[in-house]
């Protein structure tokens, strides 16, 4: 596919078919706006989809009581802390390891954890993304497209115009700064950001400094895309893959402590694929038949930093 792109909303439309070509519902934000018919939101400061988020956590977690499950609701709305990275610190922690709640049962208190997300069958959870999603905070604004799983925004699209020479990837990285400005509530439970031009496209955090936002280069990791491939579209479809995506927010994202901060970080698509090969190669050594012989992962110190 060649570069001939032209307006802004051609790029929207794109990147929403690659979505559903990869099996996500796609929804108009307008559409479930409230007071809409299809409505999925009381008010436009809700950035989960409490509906869909119900109902994940009623399937997920089938054997639970009920109490438990409205307690794992309540801990997912409600944060807890002034900082937007401490907030989104700890949703990470509920989104992987599961929301810890207490259960009494014959006079005895337990420890669960309630999933929000079924990691090993992908088709389990709900896949939807929506552009032109309205979040009214401390300012109404219109990110692009919004990612969801199971109600949980966990990624946002900002896209900019190729043919506006003011509209740079510079410009969508600074716009994701108003945004976590104006409209915090919406990175709580963020996992990744993406921005483009319609031409570059670049992967990042809600920590990541322009340098540490980076191309996605293969799709399924056989190959390095050409030249004259989307940048988006190879992104899009390498990193949304709904088994890929899972992957990646469970076992390739970390939260470190940097001086007087937290950084949040996210595999670059070389350290993503050269450890799954590593894995595989020593599930395959591991077998009774296997050749015992797990391999190496070679990389040099900057190569092995993930980006921010």
């Amino acid at each position: 596919m060649t570069n001939c792109l032209v307006y802004e909303s051609d790029v929207e439309e794109l990147a929403l078919d690659w979505f559903e070509e990869l099996g996500w519902f796609a929804l108009h934000g307008p559409d479930i706006a409230p007071d809409e018919p299809a409505s999925e939101r009381v008010s436009y400061s809700d950035v989960i989809l409490r509906g869909r988020l119900v109902a994940a956590i009623d399937s997920l977690n089938a054997k639970l009581p009920t109490q438990a499950k409205e307690e794992a609701l309540r801990k997912v709305l409600v944060a807890d802390s002034l900082s937007l990275i401490l907030r989104n610190r700890a949703f990470h922690r509920m989104l992987t390891d599961g929301v810890t709640v207490e259960v009494a049962e014959d006079g005895a208190v337990r420890g669960e954890q309630v999933k929000l997300i079924d990691y090993e069958n992908p088709d389990a959870n709900d896949w939807l993304v929506v552009n032109q999603f309205s979040v009214e905070e401390k300012r109404t604004r219109r990110p692009d497209i919004v990612v969801f799983v199971n109600g949980l925004p966990l990624a946002v699209i900002e896209l900019k115009n190729p043919t506006d020479e003011n509209a740079t990837i510079e410009t969508a990285r600074k716009q994701f700064e108003t945004y976590k400005a104006e409209i915090p509530s919406l990175f709580n439970a963020n996992e990744l950001l993406v921005i483009s031009d319609g031409r570059a496209a670049r992967l990042g955090t809600i920590t990541s400094p322009r340098e540490w936002f980076l191309p996605w280069k293969t799709i399924k990791g056989d190959k390095i895309a050409a030249s004259t491939d989307l940048e988006l579209e190879t992104l899009i479809k390498g990193v949304f893959d709904k088994q890929r995506f899972l992957e990646l927010i469970r076992h390739f994202i970390v939260f470190e402590d940097w001086e007087d901060a937290v950084i949040k970080k996210v595999a670059a698509y070389h350290q993503f694929h050269a450890t799954q090969r590593a894995i595989e190669s020593v599930v395959a050594a591991s077998k009774p038949e296997g050749k015992k012989q797990g391999g190496v992962v070679w990389h040099t110190q900057g190569a092995a930093r993930a980006s921010r």
